[in-house]
């Protein structure tokens, strides 16, 4: 875990997002604390890690959502040397499979 990210008020907004209960709930969470284009590329970088724990190629990712491989490799730089919090995810989520 990275040390510069956790502090009192970061624990705080995780404590809230873990109270959440529902789908909607967090919707109006995140609809509060984030512009619609923070939220949609938040969802946009989880669907590329999905993408890349599939097995899926850069190209490939780049047809299904027109992202830049800039983007594509940041989040797979994530997925390889990152905290794992996307493979915690994924590993969770239904419809994806533990790689």
């Amino acid at each position: 875990m990275n040390d510069k990210l956790k502090d009192p008020q970061t624990d705080a907004l995780f404590d809230a997002i873990l109270s959440l209960q529902s789908r909607e709930e967090c919707y109006r969470l995140f609809e509060d604390l984030c512009t619609v284009p923070e939220i949609k590329s938040l969802a946009q970088r989880l669907q590329i890690a999905s993408l890349l724990h599939e097995g899926r190629t850069y190209s490939e990712i780049f047809e299904i959502t027109g992202v830049s491989t800039a983007t594509i490799s940041r989040v797979n730089r994530s997925l390889e040397y990152g905290a794992d919090g996307y493979r915690t995810v994924l590993q969770r989520l239904p419809g994806t499979s533990e790689k």
